[in-house]
């Protein structure tokens, strides 16, 4: 008889002090009950619209099945540095400057691994999108926290940046519009921050997959402030704007020494993007302005209800700007983040992501996601009312409603 190997004992150390995403292990429960609202998935419950889902379908009619250019399509190179042009004023060479990767998340990870050594320091924001710290520990260096409450709005400034840098500090990430909070950083603030990276020779890491999603103020594009073009890796795809989640395309752009860098690694782990969610991204960027307007319109419709259900419900909730979440204070209940979400779960069948998921600042609080439909929403929220009345005050009947001017999620999908 022999014994079984400790194979736990082979795996990189690295890995094993990773724990798994918090938003994953909670949906495993979601998965196994029948009933539930989900408002924690951070993906658009509008299908892809039809124009682009047809030039994926036309582009297998024409026997586009092969391997693209490491660095992908050319022609989706190219619309993208038209779009950088026109919508934020910053030229890159669709060539040698742009990347086009699986998802952000795949360019996030080339990011670090490309510039990253073992020992280096990356400041985060926190609360964080889970991959963040995750991704640069497995690049063998060390998640430095910067941390933001509801107090400051959730944001970060330049004053925090400056006191947490260190000989070691090698980069800055942001993530604007934030995910989970739904903060933005104005373009003061970024300029001043911008000031400090470039005083310390930093690199700018900036995640703008939820740019088009802002609903106050404007987005200022990292890449095109003062000095920070070729300090900055920008990170950026189609998954929110375009509701092209499953297709898996995003792009990185830079300056030609870290794409170089970053395609040195995807060809060798990834190869390309499947070239029928390039084409679909190419029909996106070329006919897909006025329905992704159309879907930010109806997010935005949302948020306002958002904002007044948690208000009437009780729950303190700092103004989202941007993206597609609010970040509601839930410490009244005498709750974790955990258990109000799994209670809430449990005895309301309604879906939100655990605050601390997102880092140690995140406690306290839920991410709520307002991808879903308004009435979703309306139902979602009457249930919260009820699960937090039984838990800090007797029930109270909430007033909002739902409206009359949605836009049918199928009157977009044909229209655009």
């Amino acid at each position: 008889m022999t014994n079984t190997p400790d194979w736990k004992s082979k795996i990189n150390p690295l890995v094993l002090g990773i724990q798994p995403s918090g938003i994953r292990r909670f949906f495993d429960l979601v998965a196994e009950m029948k009933g539930v609202i989900s408002l924690g998935v951070g993906e658009p419950d509008f299908v892809t619209p039809w124009h682009i889902r047809e030039a994926c379908m036309y582009s297998l009619e024409k026997g586009y099945t092969m391997y693209t250019s490491n660095q992908g399509l050319l022609e989706l190179r190219e619309a993208i540095a038209r779009n950088l042009a026109v919508a934020y004023g910053v030229s890159y060479n669709p060539r040698q400057e742009i990347l086009i990767t699986v998802g952000v998340s795949e360019g996030l990870d080339l990011a670090f691994r490309a510039i990253l050594c073992p020992g280096d320091e990356v400041l985060i924001p926190e609360p964080s999108y889970v991959s963040y710290a995750p991704v640069t520990v497995m690049a063998g260096a060390k998640p430095v926290f910067l941390k933001t409450s509801a107090e400051n709005g959730f944001q970060i400034n330049a004053a925090m940046v400056e006191k947490a840098i260190t000989p070691k500090t090698k980069a800055l990430i942001l993530c604007n519009p934030n995910n989970p909070t739904g903060a933005t950083l104005d373009r003061k603030h970024l300029l001043e921050i911008a000031e400090v990276v470039r005083a310390h020779d930093l690199i700018f890491i900036s995640d703008e997959i939820y740019g088009r999603l802002t609903y106050v103020g404007e987005h200022t594009c990292v890449s095109s402030l003062p000095g920070l073009r070729d300090r900055t890796i920008l990170l950026n795809g189609f998954s929110k704007s375009y509701a092209m989640t499953g297709w898996r395309v995003g792009y990185a752009a830079g300056n030609q020494d870290f794409i170089l860098a970053m395609t040195k690694i995807h060809q060798y782990t990834m190869l390309c993007a499947p070239v029928t969610a390039q084409a679909a991204a190419l029909e996106a960027l070329r006919n897909g302005e006025s329905g992704m307007k159309k879907m930010v319109d109806q997010y935005n419709r949302r948020r306002h209800l958002v904002i007044q259900a948690l208000q009437e419900i009780g729950l303190p909730c700092g103004e989202p700007r941007g993206a597609f979440y609010a970040f509601p204070d839930i410490r009244s209940t005498g709750l974790s983040s955990e258990d109000f979400a799994q209670q809430l779960l449990q005895e309301e069948k309604v879906a939100v992501v655990p605050g601390n998921a997102f880092g140690e600042q995140g406690e306290g609080f839920v991410r709520c996601s307002y991808s879903a439909s308004i009435n979703d929403l309306t139902e979602a929220f009457k249930r919260m009312n009820s699960f937090v009345g039984r838990k800090v005050r007797k029930g109270k009947v909430l007033t909002f409603s739902p409206g009359k001017n949605e836009i049918k999620k199928e009157d977009i999908c044909q229209t655009m």
